[in-house]
């Protein structure tokens, strides 16, 4: 019942009928054009591009893309290549569930569907780690399916446009601002029509109604849009609930073989498969330096050498990295935990946190 009421109340918001043919104009006109990704039915590209670009700026996915269509060009690739050599590929790139759920639905969709993408969003949406929005942008861009996408940026720029008062911290608003955007599709829209609209949301979003400093006088529905017109731009979207930072600091044992200073190796240990950096290669971590420090004998203690700290940011937490460098010998290495040794050459060939890569990349010239 409750969820009827708020599609109901959804229904009574006006719909402005121009806002489709408006953005479907100005994205032909004035919309990105040159993305690697763009210009494809291929739904695995398009599911490629999804994935990477959701959290993360286009300039950090431009650099990532090409690497990983290179190695796995298909999806037939991607679900053999080894959970390695894809975290590798992703290393740096951040949300690294996102790399574990993309060769998880690649298997899946080679596995059990003939290595052919579902057809429909509710299809695509059925396979592991594909949420709504992804679905809808690859049913849309591929087969023309008349669905809406609504991601971060879409939500912002519908919010605006209707003013939306809905508290989207909450599922009740979330669905009627849904709603809305199922209403606001162009009417009978050819393939082309829905890939211009699709790629509209995404580039009004991404290049002209920003978060903090809309550029109104750039916008094609300017004319059209209730913040706007009240000059309540930034007040939208509505979202109490704040994100809640935890702030952590973890200590790690950086041992560094030098047994050839040209070649330097690490002793790297996987991470656990589930929290931060799961499955990832890492030194060991301790929760302090007592812990560490414990773990070594004390002559080997003496010889710490302590690095600049490092600050991470993650979602939900601040990260403050402090490394301990220990150079050892062969034959001299303490009692470590389960890992193994890695060349600073075959660092590329792991996936590792970026500040853990840069820390060893610096350890290693």
């Amino acid at each position: 019942m409750k969820r009827t009421v708020e599609l109901a109340e959804a229904s009574e918001v006006a719909l402005p009928p121009s806002f489709a043919p408006l953005l479907i104009e100005w994205q032909r006109h004035s919309g990105r054009s040159g993305l690697p990704w763009q210009h494809t039915r291929d739904p695995y590209l398009v599911w490629l591009s999804e994935v990477m670009l959701q959290q993360t700026q286009v300039s950090s996915v431009l650099s990532y893309y090409p690497r990983f269509r290179a190695r796995c060009p298909d999806v037939q690739a991607l679900a053999s290549a080894s959970s390695d050599e894809v975290m590798a590929l992703w290393s740096g790139l951040g949300y690294y569930s996102r790399a574990r759920n993309l060769h998880r639905c690649a298997q899946v969709v080679v596995n059990e569907h003939g290595g052919v993408f579902p057809r429909t969003a509710e299809g695509l949406q059925a396979l592991p780690g594909i949420g709504a929005s992804t679905a809808a942008a690859i049913a849309a861009f591929c087969y023309g399916e008349r669905i809406s996408i609504l991601d971060g940026n879409v939500r912002r720029v519908l919010s605006r446009l209707l003013a939306f008062e809905g508290d989207l911290a909450q599922q009740g608003p979330q669905r009627a601002l849904w709603s809305m955007a199922q209403a606001l599709l162009p009417e009978a829209p050819s393939l082309d029509d829905m890939t211009a609209y699709t790629q509209g949301l995404m580039d009004l979003g991404a290049t002209v109604c920003v978060r903090s400093k809309p550029l109104c006088e750039r916008c094609p529905v300017q004319s059209i849009c209730r913040a706007c017109a009240s000059g309540q731009t930034t007040r939208f979207p509505i979202k109490t609930r704040r994100l809640v930072r935890r702030f952590e600091n973890w200590w790690l044992l950086l041992v560094r073989d030098a047994t050839d200073a040209a070649q330097p190796r690490f002793w790297l240990a996987r991470r656990p498969p589930t929290g931060i950096w799961a499955g990832l290669y890492c030194p060991p971590v301790y929760a302090d330096e007592l812990s560490l420090t414990a773990a070594l004998p004390a002559a080997m203690q003496a010889r710490l050498e302590p690095l600049e700290p490092v600050a991470h940011s993650l979602t939900h937490r601040e990260l403050r990295l402090h490394p301990l460098l220990l150079s050892v010998k062969a034959g001299q290495e303490p009692s470590l935990p389960p890992g193994q040794w890695v060349g600073a050459s075959a660092l590329a060939d792991h996936g590792l946190p970026a500040p853990v890569r840069l820390l060893l990349q610096s350890m290693s010239t």
